[in-house]
């Protein structure tokens, strides 16, 4: 049992991190202390004015842990970090996860490529970028490798030269065929040269090849080659002017704008380099209750750029934020060099904080309608779903189908759901293993049994800290468990769980004649739902999500032949017997049921194939579809 007063004596007067558990051992609040000791404290001693949020926050945390750092610096860099891997729900987040794109020169291979980039590695290869649009940076790749005739292939030469045929870039003149040794490799690099001026900036080269080639085409009455390099020549022009590369200039700055309307946040972010205002984003943030524009700004920068491959030498703020000298210490060992937090009050820069703003303002307003729609049909849902339950704090859903041809290769899929959004990275699906034969409820409690039983031995695991809290997939169980079915389903989870002594609510959806759902199964009652609800257009959502990853995964089976017919198992039947069989009986059962004249009277048999037939089901159980495993072929 964890003692919070007896714990926090034990606080050390260090800089570090801590992290706010609940009831369910979810990471609910990450922060940052100078002393641990002082900051953590303070959460539990009454009479302080916490604010709505920290004292909502309070009265769910049930433990908390903390990691000690050298410095603030360290404590503040792993704050980011741990807030960007658990998302916790009352830190205030950037609900965008944008990356920014390169272009990059493999210059290390004998004959280097262009490639679009979403990282920016430590490796010999040159970058170009970061810039605001991906598809500026596949037109600026297009275009080199038209000019230029670069390759795009993944052939390692010289090496593989002369391994395979050319490719079609060869024929259509988009590459000069380097992988049959058509081009020196220094004619080649002369042409990647090009590139590389061309992004770096000079135009004029790559403007003035184009343009004495389309004028001796035209001297040479080559009019369809002249038009043409003239298109090319278009291309550039426009091209260039959209395009920017990353270098450290004094005049780069990011001009930063906010706007709030109660939980949500949008910030707007004007990336101006070299003077020339080049492009903008806008990032959604979930504001938690009570927080103030400053700390919603702090967040941002803290969690955007910590991510962002490129750092400019100023970031122009609305306002003062907390912990700026130490962020701006943070930043500069980002960048390397140094990075400035300025908030002007007068003068260009502060207009531009102010059209920034107004830009985000247009947004959400814009927006307002979308993200009301988007609350109501997740998080307001699930609202719903409490108020027809009379449950409370429903967070994590989850669902379960399995999927068969006729009991073969059963298989079982888990889906979870957070506040009516799909979590992903949490779906589970399990291929059956002690279950044979078309038996939804026995293959139920082996998937629901599997997946506790793993739950417990992670959650052991990890009490007796024998692995890292990232090891365990199912420690985190969910609020509610939802069945694809009535009573018998809801009843057969009830079981599994009471066997393993856990608690934990479980709801089935009933259907109708035509295998919709009509109302909700729980606690021995049902529940009629309003057909027209949110409620009830997220609960078919998880359902079709449910049963679509379990479908999936079946095929997956069978697409790798881990699935096939009963047929093929018999000795003595080929293609043509199995397809006699098939089209003579329209079932297994009626297979099974068959003479040995019957069978020896079949195209294609004889008495040695029907005696293999009829002896292979006097020692094996079969299934009673034949029609499906046909419709498996």
């Amino acid at each position: 049992m964890f003692d919070i007063e007896e714990e926090l004596k034990k606080l050390p007067p260090k800089p570090g991190v801590y992290l706010m558990h609940d009831e369910k051992d979810a990471i609910i609040y990450v922060g940052k202390a100078i002393r641990l000791k002082n900051r953590v404290r303070q959460y539990f001693q009454s009479g302080r004015n916490k604010g709505a949020k920290i004292e909502q926050m309070v009265t769910h945390i049930r433990r908390f842990e903390y990691i000690v750092t050298d410095s603030e610096l360290e404590a503040l860099i792993l704050e980011c970090n741990l807030i960007k891997e658990h998302r916790p729900k009352y830190n205030t987040m950037l609900m965008d996860d944008k990356t920014y794109p390169y272009i990059k020169v493999t210059v290390e291979e004998a004959y280097p490529r262009l490639l679009f980039s979403r990282q920016k590695k430590k490796d010999k290869a040159r970058y170009f970028g970061p810039y605001t649009s991906a598809g500026a940076v596949k037109e600026i790749i297009e275009l080199l490798r038209k000019v230029y005739q670069v390759r795009s292939c993944n052939r390692i030469l010289p090496r593989d030269t002369g391994k395979e045929r050319p490719c079609l870039n060869y024929h259509i003149h988009r590459c000069k065929a380097p992988c049959q040794g058509a081009v020196s490799q220094e004619e080649y690099r002369e042409n990647i040269r090009h590139v590389i001026e061309f992004l770096s900036g000079n135009v004029t080269e790559i403007s003035g090849q184009l343009r004495r080639k389309m004028e001796q085409a035209s001297e040479n009455l080559e009019f369809e080659k002249a038009a043409e390099y003239r298109e090319l020549l278009k291309e550039v022009q426009a091209i260039a002017q959209k395009q920017k590369m990353s270098q450290s200039h004094e005049e780069d700055r990011d001009v930063i704008g906010l706007a709030r309307e109660k939980d949500d946040a949008v910030v707007q972010v004007f990336f101006v380099r070299d003077g020339r205002l080049i492009g903008r984003e806008h990032f959604y943030m979930k504001a938690a209750s009570g927080d103030t524009q400053a700390q919603i700004l702090r967040n941002f920068l803290t969690q955007f750029y910590s991510g962002t491959p490129y750092l400019p030498r100023e970031l122009v703020l609305p306002c003062e934020i907390e912990d700026r000298e130490l962020i701006e210490q943070w930043l500069t060992g980002r960048r390397g060099q140094k990075v400035i937090l300025r908030v002007p009050k007068i003068g260009a820069k502060e207009k531009l904080v102010e059209l920034a703003a107004q830009n985000a303002q247009l947004v959400l307003r814009q927006d307002m309608e979308r993200i009301k729609r988007e609350e109501a049909r997740t998080a307001g849902a699930v609202r719903q779903l409490e108020e027809i339950l009379g449950l409370k704090g429903l967070w994590r859903l989850e669902a379960y189908d399995i999927s068969n041809i006729s009991g073969f290769a059963g298989v079982g899929s888990m889906v979870v759901y957070e506040q009516g959004r799909p979590k992903r990275s949490d779906y589970r699906k399990f291929r059956l293993k002690t279950v044979e034969g078309p038996n939804d409820y026995a293959s139920m409690e082996e998937v629901l049994t599997r997946r506790f039983v793993h739950g417990m031995e992670e959650n052991r695991l990890l009490e007796e800290k024998q692995v890292s809290p990232e090891y365990g997939s199912f420690t985190r169980y969910p609020d509610l468990i939802l069945m694809d079915g009535g009573k018998g389903q809801v009843h057969i989870a009830q079981q599994v769980l009471a066997g393993l002594g856990l608690a934990i609510p479980v709801c089935g959806m009933v259907k109708d004649d035509r295998h919709r759902t009509r109302g909700l199964y729980f606690q021995d009652r049902e529940y009629a739902i309003d057909r027209t609800s949110e409620c009830f257009h997220l609960l078919t959502r998880i359902q079709d999500e449910a049963h679509r990853f379990a479908i999936e995964y079946h095929r997956s089976l069978r697409s790798k032949g881990q699935v096939h017919s009963i047929l093929d198992e018999i000795p003595n039947i080929g293609p043509a017997r199995r397809k006699a069989l098939m089209r003579a009986y329209p079932s297994l059962e009626e297979l099974k049921k068959a003479s040995l004249e019957e069978l020896a009277s079949l195209p294609g048999m004889n008495r040695k194939a029907a005696e293999s037939v009829s002896g292979f089901f006097a020692s094996h159980t079969g299934v009673s579809s034949l029609q499906n495993e046909k419709n498996m072929r």
